[in-house]
């Protein structure tokens, strides 16, 4: 953690000192199904452009994929701005700008990319780069619009329609809660289940947001790792 936080800061050092690169810090918060999407760009360690956005019913990948997507549009209309540095905190989510495959968030992609491609050929020698800084990192121009992001708190007050991905996320909560009352109700559930734990001996709820991992909630413990990835080979035999 300390080493990635001492690599964030010596790249906005760097980039403080050129004033033709960009930082574009970009977070997104959902409360009571209302998403706040906000980007800051700075230029020379000074604040430039700072947008926010609200939008309902929608995922928490499709928020952070529109704010990175907002970010890079007004970065890309700067003038003499050779490089831009995209930090966010989902990696993942950045990573669907160059998937060529079929998903649902190709309408954000395909927008991204007509830009980048505009900005690439207007100089073959600019340049984009992509960072991951969670919360947890503590550095400072991340924290300020983490903090922003969560300080709203709005309530829809009429309906409004849902994307695609947030309705299949809906069903398939629903699906998942049904099969956890049904379960825990069952006589036929049978015996000796393990319980998996987590560092502090909570129960570890899995979790698909934002396309990640389920073995990062094994890490604190490599036995536990080791059953659960040999359960699942044997699962995918």
């Amino acid at each position: 953690m300390k080493t990635h936080l001492h690599n964030l800061n010596n790249i906005t050092l760097q980039a403080s000192a050129n004033p033709q690169s960009a930082i574009v810090v970009s977070d997104a918060s959902i409360k009571n199904q209302v998403a706040t999407l906000i980007a800051h760009i700075h230029i020379h360690d000074n604040p430039v452009i700072k947008m926010i956005h609200h939008a309902i019913n929608i995922t928490t990948t499709e928020a952070e994929l529109f704010t990175i997507r907002c970010g890079i549009n007004q970065a890309t209309c700067l003038p003499n701005i050779s490089q831009i540095i995209v930090i966010s905190d989902s990696i993942y989510t950045a990573k669907r700008i160059f998937d060529s495959l079929s998903h649902p968030y190709q309408l954000h992609t395909s927008t991204i990319s007509s830009e980048l491609r505009e900005f690439f050929i207007r100089n073959h020698n600019n340049s984009i780069k992509f960072w991951n800084c969670s919360s947890h990192c503590k550095w400072a121009l991340y924290n300020i619009v983490d903090k922003e992001t969560k300080m709203f708190t709005l309530i829809s007050i009429s309906s409004c329609r849902s994307s695609w991905d947030f309705s299949r996320k809906n069903k398939c909560d629903h699906i998942l809660n049904s099969w956890k009352m049904s379960f825990q109700a069952s006589d036929d559930k049978g015996q000796h289940f393990l319980e998996l734990l987590d560092s502090d001996s909570k129960p570890i709820k899995m979790s698909y947001s934002k396309g990640g991992l389920w073995l990062k909630f094994f890490g604190h413990s490599n036995s536990l790792c080791t059953r659960v990835s040999r359960a699942i080979s044997i699962m995918l035999l």
